[in-house]
């Protein structure tokens, strides 16, 4: 049905206006929005089926109606244990045919209930392990990943359980308050809390809970509009993490940016949670004391390596006193365990010797670690199965989805006052600027170009003000539905035509008001139906200019590459615009241009509007006598205003179309975690991180010697450090 659909409604489109490469680019720009805005919603999904690989097919798979299943709102957290070993991660070089390790042969675990941090000097991979923990190392050709990851005792990936990712910056629609950030998502991330009264009862509950009820109902704010801390950001990004209650927290550097009395709040917050029955996990950097005193579990990592994984406070300062290292009194164990494993480049003496400590404490450490890491159990596959049967995903239906998208965006863009007024301003006095240069036009010859001339800039001022708005704001925006659609929060149809409608009451105002006060002010062809058609010709290339600005923006990276491509490729469709070059004398190679080209389309529907059956001044036959002709020579005769509107639309909807295609494709892709290679011949059974010598006596038993308690004998292994397919 939905293909039968679009080739109809695609036919319809063709059928309007245009031949050749413009009616394929609308029969499949209007196929693909048929599929897209028809398609079914998405489904009631396992958790531990989810995978990123078919993300988008999955979120788009369901209907409107509630599919078969009950998902209740977890009131409990459930109990997760992560345990990983052997985790080695390669970056090659091959131009110098070079390999360097982030991380080498790194062993842990996190317990429910305990907080984890992974500390370390800048470079140490402390990042690096807490994305390959999560499952969010982003993928690269010259990246190789190995180790084993286990929930619960059993060999299994990060989706095998809901799980929370903290990310160093706090992205958030600026013009939503903190209440309405929290029960927004709770919407969409719990649609089985139908009642109002459930769902604000939820949101306050995690108010109360984050300590954010003081700035509840203040604006989240950005870098243009002041708004809550970085604290108060930091506890909310926490908030919105909580809301499907995961089992594990993952908090990538939570104390960054922040004073000392927030950092402490911020990492109370996550004690608090590892307290609920959270397993919390947190890599930072150089911690205060009290900081450091809430810390369950530590692992410290020196340029990618194992330096200590086990208990926190004192035990840490107890091992490393076994070497001769002694913490000094009232000093901050955080700062003596950074400077212990840390390399001092001051002087080459200073380096020899830094590395000779740091190798020996590795070297050292890597002998005890199977009697220090594995000495408890971890929980057997019982648990593991019941979390498979109670973790679900269960999303609303399209529509819903789309009106809360709808709701939130409409909020984003009639708040943002600073902005709007900004543009507002700027539309204003550009309309003041052009109409007192081209004041009250005549009919003279010479008039002629100077009405073409203002059309034109005309033209280029409205494209170029949508456009640097769009690509200035989504590349930030995008950030944030990456990571929405990661949790399954919604789809991305709803979201692209709910942001299409949101900004068409904002988007217009401001070309009505450059209209307004510059056609009276040049005194254009002076009809009330005239001036609408120049207002609605100038609207509708501002809303394809926006269109241009989202397919930037969703194209490359940052905010500064979609600020230089954008306007780059403006120029091109401006050089192709109908004023400069005209369109007959246009190169064979370059004739497609002007076809595509939204300045072209606006300015010719600019001029059909101006010139249709103005009359000139005019002393010599070969003077200009009526607007028909000055259309003729630029190419433009025979043509209507329809046409050229039809043709804007076009363009409209193969941007839109383009920026979807290319959302859905560009979706962050993440390392697969592989088996090291002395574990490939081993059977999938064995691989289970329980203690790793089950038969002997717990290690702490007296009648064990030393030897025997730091040398287990380990199986046979292959170098855990080759790296496959590197030479």
């Amino acid at each position: 049905m939905v293909v039968f659909g679009g080739k109809k409604v695609g036919q319809a489109v063709a059928g309007i206006g245009g031949n050749g490469v413009g009616q394929i680019l609308v029969a499949v720009a209007a196929a693909l929005l048929v599929r897209l805005f028809s398609g079914p919603g998405p489904a009631l999904l396992l958790e531990n089926e989810y995978s990123s690989g078919d993300d988008d097919e999955k979120n788009d798979a369901a209907g409107d109606s509630d599919t078969t299943g009950e998902a209740q709102v977890p009131d409990k957290v459930f109990p997760v244990t992560i345990g990983w070993r052997n985790i080695t991660c390669s970056l090659s070089d091959k131009s110098s045919k070079s390999v360097r390790f982030l991380l080498k042969n790194v062993s842990g675990e996190a317990k429910h209930g305990r907080l984890l941090a992974i500390m370390g000097p800048s470079g140490s991979g402390k990042t690096t392990l807490l994305n390959v923990l999560a499952g969010q190392l982003s993928a690269s050709p010259t990246l190789h990943l190995s180790g084993l990851l286990e929930v619960n005792g059993k060999s299994s990936s990060n989706k095998a359980y809901k799980f929370a990712y903290v990310r160093q910056e706090d992205l958030f629609f600026s013009q939503l308050t903190v209440r309405e950030t929290l029960s927004l998502a709770a919407e969409l991330q719990l649609p089985e809390i139908s009642s109002v009264e459930e769902r604000d009862e939820y949101v306050n509950n995690l108010l109360f809970r984050l300590g954010l009820v003081s700035c509840a109902e203040s604006n989240v704010g950005d870098a243009k509009v002041r708004g809550i801390s970085g604290g108060e950001k930091k506890r909310l990004s926490v908030a919105c993490e909580l809301i499907a209650s995961p089992s594990v927290i993952f908090a990538d550097e939570p104390t960054t940016g922040l004073d000392a009395f927030q950092a402490e709040k911020v990492m109370e917050t996550l004690r608090q949670l590892a307290q609920d029955g959270h397993t919390v996990i947190c890599s930072i950097h150089q911690p205060r004391g009290s900081v450091y005193g809430k810390f369950d579990d530590i692992v410290l990592l020196t340029e990618g390596e194992l330096v200590y994984a086990g208990p926190a406070c004192d035990e840490p300062l107890e091992y490393f006193s076994n070497f001769g290292y002694h913490c000094p009194d009232h000093v901050n164990p955080a700062e003596f365990l950074a400077d212990l494993i840390s390399i001092d480049y001051s002087s080459a003496e200073s380096v020899n010797s830094s590395r000779k400590r740091i190798d020996s404490l590795v070297e050292s450490f890597s002998q005890r670690l199977s009697t220090i890491i594995y000495a408890t159990p971890i929980s057997g596959r019982k648990d593991s199965k019941n979390l498979k049967k109670t973790i679900v995903k269960k999303k609303g239906g399209w529509w819903k989805q789309f009106w809360l998208l709808l709701k939130r965006a409409w909020m984003q863009a009639s708040r943002d006052g600073p902005t709007n007024k900004v543009r507002a301003r700027m539309s204003i006095a550009s309309a003041i600027i052009f109409g007192s240069v081209f004041w009250r036009l005549g009919r003279s010859q010479t008039s002629i170009q100077d009405r073409m001339g203002l059309l034109q800039v005309a033209v280029i001022n409205t494209a170029m003000a949508a456009l640097t708005k769009t690509v200035g704001v989504f590349p930030k925006e995008r950030a944030i539905v990456q990571r929405e659609r990661a949790k399954g929060s919604y789809a991305l149809g709803p979201y692209l035509l709910s942001k299409l409608i949101a900004e068409v009451p904002v988007g217009a105002a401001f070309p009505l008001m450059f209209g307004a006060v510059l056609y009276p002010m040049a005194c254009l062809h002076p009809t009330l139906s005239r001036f609408g058609k120049f207002c609605g010709i100038v609207t509708v290339e501002s809303f394809a200019a926006s269109a241009m600005g989202l397919t930037v923006g969703a194209m490359v990276p940052t905010t500064e590459a979609a600020m230089a491509v954008g306007p780059s490729l403006m120029t091109v469709f401006l050089v192709f615009g109908g004023y400069y070059v005209n369109a007959d004398n246009t190169p064979i190679i370059f004739r497609w241009i002007p076809r595509v080209s939204l300045i072209r389309w606006a300015f010719q529907g600019l001029c059909i509007n101006e010139f249709s059956g103005l009359e000139f001044e005019h002393q010599h036959s070969f003077d200009i006598q009526t607007g028909e002709q000055a259309l003729e020579r630029l190419s433009f005769g025979g043509s209507r205003i329809r046409d050229t509107v039809m043709a804007q639309s076009r363009i409209l909807l193969f941007w839109y179309c383009t920026t979807y295609l290319l959302l859905k494709k560009n979706k962050p892709k993440y390392q697969q975690l592989e088996l090291p290679p002395q574990y490939h011949q081993i059977p999938p059974k064995l691989l289970q991180l329980e203690p790793l010598e089950p038969n002997l006596p717990p290690p702490m038993e007296q009648d064990r010697s030393p030897q025997e308690l730091e040398s287990p004998p380990p199986p046979p292994l292959l170098d855990p450090f080759n790296l496959e397919g590197a030479k």
